[in-house]
């Protein structure tokens, strides 16, 4: 069956992601109504699921519309702020999309909220705001070793999985990246690569985790060169990844 799987942009920044096939999609984060519905009418598609990361408004505004004129099944975590709508997915739990032959396992992904989740199948990740190229989501409710963790666990799926993140944020990420690692040379390749994407406003997703995983500092925190940043910008921050990480992450929430 083919598969493709495009941005719907939404608000400033944001990507709701379509996985569509044989006249059928699959909507991932539809935190606004408009643009979903348009999409859906414009290529005639009948909606058959939606899965949600996290609570966030921008993320799950939509729900509530784009159901009330395309009857589908939601999956998102369990958490009393999720739309009511919602079936509650956890950790391990596979989620089957029976009308495009797609199977998603549920990870836990705590740090951005408490209760955020990613979806990991057919070679895609949908991560909503916990991983973004170049960067990670903010604290807003987990900790460093928190995030630390789930950053772990996303940095051991396969190399050649493709990264669908929720926003449009690759370029400030790099510019902060090279703050951390001004000497990575793939960072510098990546860095020159979303510059010229974006000039001509081009997406700059999906990454890879292979990719990720060579310029991304918030999965380097075991790096001698990323520890070493964050004992510079906190001398006698100890080297613990999760140390590592609260140090560069504090940093990229002031600048």
């Amino acid at each position: 069956m083919d598969l493709e799987i495009q941005a719907i942009p939404a608000f400033t920044d944001n990507y709701i992601w379509a996985v569509v096939s044989d006249g059928k999609c699959m909507l991932v984060d539809p935190g606004d109504a408009a643009a979903p519905l348009a999409f859906l009418a414009e290529h005639d598609l009948v909606l058959v699921a939606v899965l949600l990361t996290h609570h966030h408004a921008d993320h799950t505004g939509g729900v509530e519309r784009v159901l009330a004129s395309h009857q589908a099944p939601v999956w998102g975590p369990e958490d009393p702020r999720m739309p009511s709508a919602t079936r509650f997915a956890h950790e391990n739990e596979h989620i089957k999309i029976e009308a495009l032959g797609l199977d998603f396992q549920v990870i836990a992904t705590p740090g951005h909220t408490s209760s955020h989740i990613a979806f990991y199948g057919n070679n895609g990740l949908f991560c909503g705001d916990t991983l973004f190229s170049a960067g990670c989501g903010r604290l807003f409710e987990g900790t460093p070793a928190e995030m630390q963790q789930t950053l772990d666990k996303l940095a051991a799926l396969p190399d050649s999985t493709r990264v669908f993140c929720g926003h449009e944020y690759t370029a400030a990420n790099c510019d902060f990246a090279l703050r951390i690692e001004p000497d990575n040379p793939d960072l510098a390749r990546r860095c020159d690569e979303v510059t010229q994407l974006r000039r001509t406003d081009r997406m700059t997703l999906p990454s890879t985790i292979g990719a990720e995983k060579s310029f991304n500092p918030f999965l380097r925190t075991r790096e001698p060169a990323v520890v070493a940043a964050a004992q510079r910008l906190e001398p006698g921050t100890k080297t613990a990844p999760d140390a590592v990480f609260g140090v560069i992450r504090r940093c990229k929430d002031a600048a």
